[in-house]
């Protein structure tokens, strides 16, 4: 995991550490054995994202303390399942990607140029 690659080939940056983001809740979108879920695209969530995913069962907004998750709110990054992203992407919702912090296992599920399609950071462009 230390040398974990992003979807640019380079190191894998840090998504979010407030609320902490990733399947490790380290702050960066790594990936293991463990992760069925896949949670290795960094995006920014956005009101129609959170909407989407609450109507698939999947409510990130509400806040959990037992988990101390705090629920997020529009502006937030967070480490999505890269299948829920293709989801929301093919639904006219996805929320944008930071490529360097989108871990290079989402390639599997999605395109680069879909991805870059959806870009915050520079290397979208």
């Amino acid at each position: 995991m230390a040398n974990s690659k992003n979807v640019l080939g380079t190191e894998l940056e840090t998504c979010c550490t407030s609320p902490m983001t990733g399947f490790y809740r380290d702050g960066k979108c790594s990936t293991g054995g463990g992760d069925f879920g896949a949670h290795v695209v960094c995006a920014q969530v956005t009101e129609e994202f959170l909407e989407f995913t609450k109507q698939r069962g999947n409510d990130l907004s509400t806040p959990l303390p037992g988990f101390n998750f705090p629920g997020l709110k529009p502006g937030d990054r967070w480490c999505l399942c890269a299948s829920r992203w293709q989801e929301a992407l093919e639904a006219g919702a996805a929320p944008p990607v930071v490529l360097s912090a989108t871990h290079a296992s989402a390639l599997e599920y999605v395109s680069l140029s879909e991805l870059k399609q959806h870009a915050l950071d520079a290397q979208g462009a």
